[in-house]
């Protein structure tokens, strides 16, 4: 290089290459290995995000990613600092959102297990990945960089979505660069269309179908497929059930819509029932089969994007393919074929034995909670609603309020129901913050909200507006209330904890405490105020009784 003109490195060439694939913002925690991918960030117009624990940037990156529709990626370094987003991106594989991670790594003389005594040495690092991720990439060369970022970024955007891993050792960050600098890259997500034959069999047993019914899966969300399910749902006059990751996915009030209640048996009954079941979207795991209970009595038609899942639990016809470009294809088939039945075009009108089927299910679920002392569960989660803006968006830790919130919240919202660990909640809401501008919420209890205190300076610093509620029982109550009911007593789940109002004040974010019948107007009052703040109530809440373990 001449005299006066800038050093490149490979660490340029990675923030080149994440600009060309569309990245506006990077998540990252600096570490040794990593040092010339965060100076060469200095150089570039990326928007940088700093967390405090390499587990935050992780689900800092996936609530991004779900706020955006798009890859987000985030950067960390070598050994332990790799090692610790392993839980988030388990979530991020079980939801299927794409996040990329660019990882560091020891210097490449030492790749292959050579056993050099490097700082964070691992006989393979990626390895560790490998049954976590979509694919792992480990660069030993400069030239290799834009390539396997590339290919990385296509990979975590085909269908289904998930987060992918590049390796790329220190000193090949270090190292001064000719190559020139990164100006386009493009990428072309492999489509997943549907078989055509497929198709057909499926629209020809929805249209000769008596009484279809649809469960609508996490996919549908992830696919953006609202509206052809929606189309094709009326087109058929049949009921919609949404998983707990597919909040959204339908109109809650829609008189089609059986919402969520997938852990009343009542629901689990009347999706057995129908003659022809379509799944879209989801694996009929265990959460969305009321604990595997759930036995389907006619045809089950079941649109999966991840070839594992397909038939997984249930015999079926098995359509592999995005639930957009099924759905949408479904659609037309299903129109095509009623065209040509009835002689005449269009949806047949609603039915309204089939919308009293539908209230008829809401009410049983409705008087099954009656009968229980829930009020107090209840009112918190309409105080929510309520105080809510109607576009902002809700990030849900592993918590009483979010496990009811999968079967009674009326709208979108995300959770760490795909993995199930804890700390998700504040980390990617501020991801989500820095993508939107938002405002937007996150609900924890004060057992998984300790795995995010660390945060709140994230919040401060950045200025990010995100409001936290805290929902303080002193303990794990979800699995408090789990051993006391399975053992008689509950073991390890009490927990000291501090002050989180006065600790939030402390990372100078404001804080208040409220009450049940303060919610509302406490929690409106902080989503109105600009900037990161925090509310926390003092509450024991109850989950309703499960109807999975009757005989």
């Amino acid at each position: 290089m001449s005299r006066g003109q800038a050093v490149r490195t490979g660490g340029d060439l990675v923030v080149e290459s994440l600009a060309a694939l569309g990245a506006t913002t990077v998540f990252g925690e600096p570490g040794q290995h990593a040092l010339g991918l965060f100076d060469a960030l200095r150089r570039s117009d990326l928007r940088y995000v700093g967390c405090r624990t390499e587990l935050s940037v992780a689900f800092a990156a996936d609530g991004h990613a779900r706020a955006t529709g798009s890859v987000t990626p985030f950067m960390v370094s070598t050994g332990p600092g790799a090692l610790g987003t392993l839980p988030a991106l388990m979530e991020s594989r079980a939801a299927a959102v794409p996040v990329l991670v660019v990882s560091s790594q020891i210097p490449a003389d030492g790749l292959g297990g050579r056993r050099k005594g490097y700082l964070h040495e691992l006989p393979d690092q990626a390895a560790a990945f490998r049954d976590v991720v979509k694919s792992a990439h480990v660069v030993r060369t400069a030239g290799q960089i834009a390539p396997a970022l590339a290919e990385a970024w296509e990979l975590a955007l085909t269908a289904p979505a998930g987060p992918v891993l590049v390796e790329i050792p220190q000193d090949v960050l270090l190292a001064e660069t000719g190559i020139p600098a990164v100006t386009e890259l493009r990428v072309a997500p492999r489509p997943l269309a549907p078989g055509a034959e497929l198709v057909a069999a499926a629209a020809d047993l929805l249209v000769r179908a008596a009484n279809p019914v649809i469960l609508a899966g996490g996919g549908v969300v992830r696919a953006g497929a609202q509206a052809a399910l929606l189309e094709l749902a009326q087109e058929l006059d049949a009921p919609v059930a949404t998983t707990f990751g597919a909040k959204g996915a339908f109109p809650w009030e829609h008189p089609l819509s059986l919402q969520s209640w997938l852990e009343d048996r009542h629901l689990t009954a009347f999706l057995e029932e129908a003659d022809v079941l379509l799944v879209v979207g989801s694996g009929l795991g265990e959460l969305s089969s009321n604990y595997h209970t759930m036995r389907p009595r006619g045809r089950v038609v079941q649109i999966e994007a991840d070839l594992g899942k397909l038939e997984s639990n249930h015999p079926a016809l098995a359509v592999h393919a995005d639930a957009r470009a099924a759905l949408e294809e479904l659609a037309r088939a299903v129109k095509g074929a009623r065209t040509g039945r009835d002689g005449a075009a269009g949806r047949p009108g609603a039915q309204p034995a089939v919308q009293s089927a539908v209230r008829d299910v809401l009410g049983r679920v409705a008087a099954r909670l009656d009968a229980q002392d829930l009020a107090l569960e209840r009112s918190l989660l309409a105080a929510i609603d309520r105080a809510l803006p109607e576009q902002a968006l809700s990030f849900w830790d592993m918590t009483i309020l979010a496990y009811w919130a999968w079967s009674a919240w009326p709208r979108p919202m995300e959770s760490a129901q795909g993995a199930g660990g804890l700390g998700y909640a504040l980390p990617a809401a501020l991801g989500a913050a820095a993508a939107t501008g938002g405002p937007v919420l996150a609900v924890s209890g004060d057992g998984g909200a300790m795995y995010g205190l660390a945060e709140l300076a994230t919040l401060h610093q950045h200025r990010l507006d995100v409001t936290w509620l805290i929902v303080d029982d002193g303990g794990y109550g979800i699995l408090r209330e789990y051993m006391t009911d399975a053992f008689g007593a509950a073991t390890g789940t009490e927990l000291a904890r501090p002050d989180f109002a006065a600790l939030a004040a402390a990372f100078g974010v404001p804080a208040r405490r409220t009450t049940p019948e303060d919610l509302e107007s406490d929690l409106a009052r902080a989503l109105r105020t600009p900037g990161p703040s925090v509310v926390v109530l003092p509450a024991t809440l109850r989950m309703f009784a499960p109807t999975h373990l009757a005989g």
